[in-house]
């Protein structure tokens, strides 16, 4: 089978993409309103791209030629928190995705509490096992959607006691998330390990980065 990607429209294009690049880390972000109303929103287009200094980035979509709520926050203060949730909380990601007017608080709907940040004033979740602090870095835009991959500088770095073992993450403690295509989410599963697998060169690339 072949497919002709120019011959595509932009819907059918996103459903292809976004069911073959997985799975997809989620960025569960808090912003504030101009009105000081904490957005909350997941974002499944979500990387690392920097460790010197740490920065992290979200692809943030418009609708309607308007970027959205947490793209327009982002951009009129100059932060954002990326919250990490884990198995727990698939449902309330899910429902934080829907659409409300801007002075309207997905956080406050949900029943998520907030706690305070060290450097911004935009609210971490209380919850999560890992937040995020971030100051805006670049936005640059793509295609014809006028989407914008947003990059933060990592400030701090808040974890849930236990969470970090010899400087890093313990993934099994952490039980992540990830985004499948449509209304489907996976947990972390089996984790490999690679020296319990079965060579097949005798060279050693060398440790994987």
């Amino acid at each position: 089978m072949h497919i002709d990607a120019a011959a595509l429209d932009a819907e059918a294009a996103y459903k292809l993409v976004s069911s073959l690049v997985v799975p997809r880390p989620i960025a569960w972000v808090t912003t504030l309103s101009p009105g000081g109303a904490v957005n909350l929103a997941p974002f499944s287009a979500f990387t690392f791209v920097s460790h010197d200094p740490p920065m992290v980035g979200i692809n943030v979509g418009r609708k309607a030629g308007v970027l959205k709520d947490t793209g327009t926050n982002i951009h009129a203060r100059d932060e954002f928190v990326v919250n990490i949730a884990d198995e727990s909380m698939i449902v309330a990601v899910h429902e934080s995705a829907v659409e409300h007017a801007p002075e309207v608080s997905e956080a406050g709907l949900l029943g998520l509490a907030t706690a305070p940040c060290l450097a911004i004033a935009t609210p971490r979740l209380a919850g999560v096992p890992a937040s995020l602090e971030c100051r805006f870095h670049r936005a640059v835009r793509f295609g014809n959607s006028g989407s914008e991959f947003i990059v933060g500088e990592i400030l701090h770095i808040h974890l849930r006691d236990g969470l970090a073992q010899d400087g890093r993450i313990d993934t099994r403690r952490l039980r992540p998330i990830c985004r499948l295509a449509g209304p489907n989410y996976a947990t972390l599963g089996e984790i490999v390990t690679l020296r319990d697998l079965p060579r097949t060169s005798k060279n050693d690339p060398g440790p994987v980065k």
